[in-house]
């Protein structure tokens, strides 16, 4: 059973992965430790993004999917510290579920719609999309106290529609 509570940090969690942007995710490969910045969007049960594969992180996923990473601004006091940090494994999307994907993350950025102009259109072609499948996630929110940490019960955050 689901507490008010739970059912509460649910929903500010669904409206600051809505209302944020940029996943600094975080990968590695023979103990060598990478992070970069991606845009996603909630899609399914999962947080998707598009990039190039031959980039670091790319590279990294594909010999190690297991991921981390946090959704945050930058604060200038502690008290107003509020982020997710999560992880799970990230899969490389096959061309069917790549359709759906780009769909959701054209509503939430418009410049890769059906309107994208030439050099995004271009550029979109030039790279893959993939999932990441949150196995844990925390939501921090310091306003309710130093440190204050929950984890997220992830079939209630994804199961809402």
């Amino acid at each position: 059973m689901v507490t008010e509570s739970q059912a509460s940090i649910s929903a500010c969690v669904r409206e600051y992965l809505n209302r944020h942007n940029v996943l600094c995710l975080a990968t590695s490969e023979a103990q060598q430790p990478w992070v970069a910045p991606v845009f996603y969007a909630v899609w399914q049960k999962s947080l998707v993004f598009l990039s190039a594969s031959h980039t670091r992180h790319c590279r990294n996923l594909q010999k190690n999917p297991l991921a981390s990473g946090s959704i945050q601004e930058d604060y200038s006091d502690w008290k107003d510290i509020k982020g997710i940090q999560l992880e799970g494994k990230v899969m490389q999307l096959e061309s069917s579920d790549a359709v759906s994907a780009l769909e959701c993350y054209s509503a939430k950025f418009a410049i890769t719609g059906p309107d994208a102009p030439v050099d995004i259109t271009k550029a979109l072609h030039k790279v893959s999309w993939f999932q990441l499948l949150p196995q844990r996630m925390y939501y921090i929110d310091n306003s309710r106290g130093f440190g204050n940490r929950d984890e997220i019960d992830l079939l209630q955050l994804f199961d809402y529609h």
